[in-house]
């Protein structure tokens, strides 16, 4: 079977996205552009250079603005549920198949992408080691927003807790992980004895959490920069000015995620 019949993306597009103000008044955060493009469209240049073709997009707030050359499953309950939730209702996709699972609102390189699926493991997750220049960047303190996460040959020890000091950091968890059909029974049967509220509530992170204290395997991947979250307004602001600004001194930045 060739390789990019073997694996899926699964892009999370269900929530508003609130911290985008007024840009998410009539369509989903995904659809915000940025350097001329959506965060959709880069994400989908960048899943199909790196041999993704097989798309689904899991859509929620204005679903019938996220149209395009792929599949859609819909979260009915976007509004009341988070991001957990929106990953099960691609659940019948999960279980055969190897998926890449993306946020909507991160933007990546195709080699982290490349990185991923070349790595063994059930449940795979990439991290950025040079998180702070972005962070600071994006945070007067750093660490005002940042949590901790450890790892240790190749697999986490340790994400998402208040980090009191840089060095509880070696990265950040991005928003991509890659999840085989035996890494979702896991998952699944991780959820099986949770109450149908925590489920709604439930994160990426605090899903990760949940699995490390049942001893269950995540390995990690480390990249180095060409990648951004784009959580709200003032994100986007600051780094269309920074890509203007080095892109003037011929300099390349160090998170532009762009080819």
């Amino acid at each position: 079977m060739d390789i990019e019949k073997k694996i899926n993306a699964i892009i999370l597009a269900a929530g508003r996205g609130s911290r985008m103000k007024d840009l998410t008044d009539q369509q989903p955060k995904c659809l915000v552009k940025i350097a001329g493009k959506s965060l959709l469209d880069w994400q989908i240049s960048a899943l199909k250079d790196s041999g993704i073709h097989n798309i689904t997009i899991v859509r929620g707030y204005k679903a019938d603005r996220i149209k395009g050359n792929f599949k859609t499953l819909e979260n009915n309950r976007w509004a009341e549920t988070n991001m957990v939730k929106t990953l099960m209702c691609a659940s019948s996709l999960l279980q055969k198949v190897e998926c890449v699972v993306a946020y909507s609102d991160i933007l990546y390189h195709p080699d982290h992408i490349r990185q991923i699926r070349k790595t063994q493991g059930d449940i795979c997750i990439t991290y950025d080691t040079q998180w702070n220049t972005l962070w600071k960047l994006r945070f007067k303190n750093p660490l005002s927003d940042a949590e901790t996460f450890k790892q240790q040959n190749g697999l986490l020890l340790e994400i998402g807790n208040r980090a009191n000091h840089i060095d509880e950091i070696s990265g950040q968890y991005m928003g991509l992980i890659k999840i085989t059909p035996a890494g979702w029974e896991q998952i699944t049967s991780l959820m099986e004895d949770m109450p149908t509220a925590q489920i709604d509530k439930l994160d990426m992170t605090a899903l990760l959490k949940e699995l490390l204290k049942k001893k269950i395997q995540i390995n990690v991947v480390p990249v180095s920069g060409k990648w951004c979250e784009v959580d709200s307004e003032t994100d986007l602001i600051c780094y269309e000015k920074e890509l203007k600004s080095n892109g003037e001194k011929g300099k390349s930045w160090e998170h532009d995620w762009r080819y």
